[in-house]
């Protein structure tokens, strides 16, 4: 065999080594690049109030996710406010369920918009049962779900939507739970039944 076959058949297991690191750099930097874009800020309140309300903590990280972008600032032009972007009107009828008395601006502050947040997912979770309906109630309202649910078109069963009539509360069910699948898979090692 002459030499210069030599040199080609050994170049080969340095090829396949420069592609496997290559492969592994790139599957690395993809995970690197999704924790970035599904990150963990407020970890700890938001764990923690996951726990107290009994939510899957992907649930409410991708809620928050989705609604503020985790600016405990974030305004709305419905005037929804902070990460969890309850609305002044929702955030009252929330405190005389717990017997307080906050100001409006209290959103802000990331506990407050937390625990609110969390409080108010699950009653929406309690009344309706599926995470897609109690969703759809967070977004639209409960009162638009409601009649929503009245329509055998859009709920045969009256308990559950088979389909959601507003493509902006359609697109953000589907992007909540999306956000969703990827902190479960990123985060958590099991995916989460929602109840």
């Amino acid at each position: 065999m002459s030499a210069r076959k030599l040199v080609r058949k050994s170049r080969w297991p340095r090829r396949l080594a420069a592609l496997l690191l290559l492969a592994a750099l790139l599957l690395a930097g993809r995970r690197v690049y999704l924790r970035w874009n599904y990150p963990r800020t407020y970890a700890e309140p938001i764990e923690r109030w996951a726990a107290v309300y009994d939510l899957p903590p992907p649930l409410l990280y991708a809620l928050v996710r989705t609604e503020s972008g985790f600016d405990p600032h974030a305004v709305s032009r419905a005037d929804a406010r902070g990460l969890t972007q309850i609305t002044p009107e929702t955030f009252a009828w929330l405190q005389t369920k717990q017997d307080e008395t906050l100001a409006l601006e209290t959103l802000f502050d990331p506990e407050v918009s937390l625990r609110y947040g969390a409080y108010f997912l699950r009653l929406l979770l309690d009344e309706f049962g599926g995470a897609d309906t109690a969703l759809a109630a967070y977004h639209a309202g409960r009162g638009q779900v409601n009649r929503w649910l009245e329509d055998p078109a859009v709920s045969p069963d009256g308990t559950a939507l088979a389909r959601i009539p507003f493509p902006d509360t359609r697109h953000y069910v589907a992007k909540v739970t999306a956000a969703m699948r990827q902190y479960e898979k990123l985060y958590f090692s099991e995916r989460v039944a929602i109840e």
